[in-house]
């Protein structure tokens, strides 16, 4: 049975409860890793998180820039942009240890519209079951997601725009609120700072914000986590965002059929719920330690999974196999994982579709049917 906190629109704990080291009064479920550990992007080397030589090389690169003559408008968009993230970094910080779901979807969709309601539901069960909930801050779909999590559970990445895009009463004036000039660097807090994604029906921009997490899960370069694109009970938006995908993308060899797995499309906020939390069940972070994908989990597979995985997922292997190990002598700067077993292999890189696969295995929810569209 998992452990809820209490509804959070009528918690009245304050934020401080969140920002211990310790975590102590969330459930284990809510607690994801140290920022100050956790490498960005995950195949950095490791290293004792001394950062003066980058610092030096920024250093560099600002006189490189005076030397280049570099035009007043170029100056600008960099100097704006590290002013952001520096003041994005400083805001999630208290909160880097506690899991978090970014929630995408229309600023334009009223509170009477089913999407709404579902989007209220998922902020209110995610923030009982410790998470956070991060969106765009504004209107719509973004504004129910923090009803639904209340005040003391919510983050929020507004966008300066000339118009729609005042924050929400439920975050305005919060110090969880950022506001952002950029949309590539709100975009990158979106994904830096979350655990998981949920798309609900939206605009050119829900669109874009869908697309583009699906892209970095495909090539590797977002760290894998569960996207999900929930519709209310009766719609058809993302159905039908799904069978363009396989009529046009699978069919016609753009996409692999293992590409599917990456997401999930449903009408049930049970379902999202699920597909959030059941992906770390056992399955807990990874990363890179030399040319070895490590996988780091709550605890040891069995030798029968084992030997199924060693069958089933060879296909992702460069070579060697898969093996079960405590943690490597690399990963000493993280004690507060060091009892969690490792599956470690040589990953090649290329089956992004089949790892999540794997995680599902791990995590004993394993798909058991493939794609099969008409083509």
């Amino acid at each position: 049975m998992v452990t809820c906190l209490p509804t959070a629109t009528c918690s009245s704990s304050p934020p401080e409860l969140f920002m211990t080291d310790e975590n102590e009064n969330l459930p284990a479920e809510a607690i994801g890793e140290d920022e100050l550990q956790r490498p960005q992007p995950i195949d950095d080397p490791i290293s004792d998180n001394q950062s003066q030589d980058l610092y030096q090389v920024m250093r560099h690169t600002i006189e490189r820039l005076e030397k280049d003559n570099t035009a007043r408008g170029d100056v600008k968009i960099l100097s704006r942009t590290i002013r952001e993230l520096r003041y994005a970094f400083k805001v999630f910080r208290p909160y880097r240890r506690r899991r978090k779901v970014t929630i995408f979807g229309s600023a334009r969709t009223a509170p009477d519209r089913p999407d709404y309601q579902s989007a209220v539901d998922l902020g209110r069960r995610m923030a009982a079951h410790g998470w956070m909930i991060i969106t765009g801050a504004g209107g719509g779909i973004m504004e129910a997601g923090h009803k639904g999590a209340g005040r003391d559970a919510s983050m929020g990445l507004n966008i300066m725009l000339p118009f729609e895009q005042g924050a929400n009463e439920y975050i305005e004036n919060d110090p969880k609120l950022v506001t952002l000039k950029y949309f590539f660097t709100r975009k990158l807090m979106f994904l830096k700072e979350c655990s998981g994604i949920v798309c609900l029906p939206g605009g050119f921009g829900t669109l874009d914000e869908g697309l583009e997490v699906l892209t970095l899960l495909q090539t590797g370069k977002q760290t894998m986590m569960p996207l999900i694109f929930l519709d209310h009970p009766g719609g058809s938006y993302w159905k039908d965002l799904g069978k363009f995908i396989d009529k046009q993308l699978m069919c016609n060899g753009m996409i692999s059929p293992e590409d599917v797995a990456l997401y999930k499309i449903t009408n049930s906020v049970d379902e999202a719920v699920e597909e959030l939390l059941t992906f770390y069940d056992v399955y807990h972070s990874q990363r890179y330690v030399g040319d070895q994908l490590v996988l780091r989990m709550k605890r040891k597979l069995s030798e029968e999974t084992m030997e199924l995985i060693r069958t089933e997922f060879a296909d992702i292997l460069k070579s060697g196999t898969f093996e079960q190990t405590g943690p490597l002598p690399e990963e000493a700067g993280e004690p507060e994982l060091a009892d969690f077993p490792r599956l470690v292999f040589h990953f090649n890189r290329r089956g992004l579709g089949r790892l999540r696969m794997l995680i599902n295995q791990i995590n004993g929810h394993p798909l058991t049917t493939t794609p099969d569209p008409e083509c």
